[in-house]
């Protein structure tokens, strides 16, 4: 069979498969041209789930008779003047959208730039260009999508279920432009020059306000990446990733770099199955960021992926590690290496007895183990009389009581405040874990595990990492790793947990596996070395829990996501007692 050049329209129906997906596809696609021309409000009008009649109107630059006709040619664009694929300051660039949505719909456009006596309309289907009395901006007007491709139109879902998607489209679009107005089916509105948290309430919805965390963050190594936004207080999850709102130089994006800091942030303040929210906004020189990955434009490619993830792990930790009463967090991942013993005022003395994992000994930590019936003792002596502005150095307040040997009762203004003794001493015992350096031991004769030869370059791709964890690997030959170090107490199936690394690194692009067995370990000795619940405290151990709590980090929740206090206004109480 001769080889021989596909037809345009056949060539078109076949980029049309990697760029208009579903109807969703072509609401983005439609909505980021209006945004490169300068809208200001947009209006999107989808029927029948966007199978039958997807409208698109902006308030943009619009387009004269000429640029018209090319705009609906393969590979015309008006968004890489330098011709340079390195530096792509808009939402769109490859110039496929418009002819590609043409080739599977009847797709027609109305666009006037305000320089022309009149307005023009062009038929997509015939190419006819004629004057119209369209006045202002643009609209495109998308009928019968897929209609002539019968095999793609079968596969759409329900109209609900593709409604569903162009309404995810269009918030994340809303998300990334807070000062641009978009209306959807004149239902969804989202005004021009809204507030950012006035923003994230109306796309994330109303249980967001007062619980969203700033983060306003730059790079001290380079000048050029910043990071912006809000996330979730630990406490205010989700069962999915819906409401992760990620963003790269002002594109919405899905990248596993993102995703896999955001996770890695929250990794010892939510579990696993549980997603936080967020609304990110990264900024990387556009040279430092490859958005050429795929014709949506959702993935990116870091020209140093380990930096980026880096510096958004320790930023979001910043962020979820300040305290009721803004203490610092001592940052050991950015300390030389360092044993150091605690004040003796820190907590009670541990039992001699007690076997500690790290190379952690009773001379180096002082936290203690709670005996049956024991009770906790405060570190400093409860003051006799409360300071005049009580409310402010205690956020918690002072203790009132103990209910059912579990929960501390306090007052705090108006307010009544249950907190749960053992996750406040859970969350207190596991910051101070993480504030001691990882004793290590070297080994006479290296753990020697054999892998394929791209098990072990995937792994060693992460080693600088796992030093930092305590565990030096180096190649062992091409198909084999050498452990010559590794953290005091940790015997595993180390051929396990490579060959995991391995496979989650060519998934996702890094591996957080080593970094949750650490956690699991010391959440797993934090657990079990607290104040029991069931366990007699006396007013003097519960204020002291209370004032260690309000200076720890990530307070507001134990290792595990369980909430640490509760706060009860009064006039929920009058409510409950019908006094409103």
């Amino acid at each position: 069979m001769p080889v021989r050049v596909l037809p345009d329209f056949l060539i078109n129906q076949i980029a049309a498969g990697e760029v208009v997906e579903r109807p969703a596809s072509v609401v983005k696609e439609l909505v980021e041209n209006a945004l490169d021309a300068g809208a200001d409000q947009i209006m999107i009008d989808v029927a029948d789930g966007g199978r039958t009649l997807i409208t698109v109107v902006d308030n943009g630059s619009g387009m004269s008779r000429d640029d018209l006709v090319r705009s609906i040619t393969r590979h015309a664009t008006s968004k890489l003047p330098d011709d340079d694929l390195l530096n792509i300051n808009f939402m769109g660039f490859r110039g496929e959208a418009l002819p590609s949505i043409a080739s599977v719909s009847d797709m027609t456009i109305d666009t006037c730039n305000g320089a022309d006596e009149n307005g023009w309309q062009l038929n997509a289907n015939t190419g006819d260009v004629r004057p119209s009395d369209w006045d202002a901006g643009t609209r495109i007007r998308v009928a019968n999508l897929f209609a002539r491709t019968p095999a793609r139109l079968k596969f759409l879902r329900a109209d609900r279920a593709e409604m569903i998607s162009v309404l995810d489209v269009v918030r994340r679009l809303a998300m990334a432009r807070p000062d641009v107005g978009f209306t959807l089916n004149n239902k969804w509105r989202f005004p021009k020059n809204q507030n950012m948290r006035d923003r994230i309430v109306a796309v994330m919805g109303d249980d967001v306000a007062g619980r969203m965390i700033p983060v306003d963050a730059f790079s001290a190594s380079d000048a050029g990446i910043e990071l912006h936004g809000f996330i979730s207080e630990p406490t205010l999850r989700r069962a999915s990733s819906v409401d992760q709102y990620l963003f790269v130089n002002g594109r919405p994006v899905k990248d596993k770099v993102l995703v896999g800091a955001l996770r890695a942030a929250y990794m010892d303040v939510m579990h696993a199955r549980e997603f936080p929210l967020c609304a990110l906004y990264l900024t990387v020189p556009p040279r430092s960021v490859d958005v050429n990955v795929s014709p949506a434009k959702t993935e990116v490619h870091f020209l140093e992926p380990a930096h980026i993830r880096g510096f958004i792990i320790k930023n979001l930790r910043a962020a979820l590690a300040r305290t009721m009463n803004n203490a610092p967090e001592i940052d050991v991942a950015h300390h030389a290496p360092r044993e150091f013993e605690m004040a003796a005022t820190a907590a009670p003395t541990i039992p001699a007895t007690v076997r500690m994992d790290f190379g952690i000994t009773p001379a180096t930590l002082r936290v203690h183990q709670p005996e049956q019936g024991e009770v906790f003792k405060p570190a400093v002596s409860a003051p006799s009389s409360a300071p005049a502005d009580t409310d402010a150095m205690q956020p918690l307040g002072r203790a009132i009581g103990q209910i059912g040997n579990k929960y501390i009762l306090a007052a705090s203004g108006d307010n009544l405040v249950v907190v749960d003794q053992h996750a406040a001493h859970e969350r207190i015992t596991y910051e101070r874990l993480r504030q001691h350096a990882i004793k290590t031991q070297p080994l006479l004769t290296p753990i020697v595990v054999s892998m394929r030869s791209d098990d072990v370059a995937a792994v060693l791709t992460v080693a600088d990492e796992m030093r930092a964890s305590g565990l030096h690997i180096d190649a062992f030959g091409d198909d084999a790793i050498a452990i010559f170090e590794k953290p005091a107490d940790w015997d595993l199936n180390w051929a396990n947990l490579f060959h995991d690394i391995a496979d989650e690194i060519r998934a996702n692009g890094h591996s957080s596996q080593l970094g949750e067995r650490l956690h699991l370990k010391l959440a797993n000795y934090a657990c079990h070395h607290s104040v029991r619940a069931g366990q007699a405290l006396d007013m003097a151990s519960c204020d002291a829990l209370l004032r260690a709590i309000e200076n720890t980090a990530r307070a507001g929740q134990c290792n595990h996501g369980r909430p640490v206090y509760k706060f009860i206004p009064i006039a929920d109480m009058d409510a409950w007692f019908e006094r409103i």
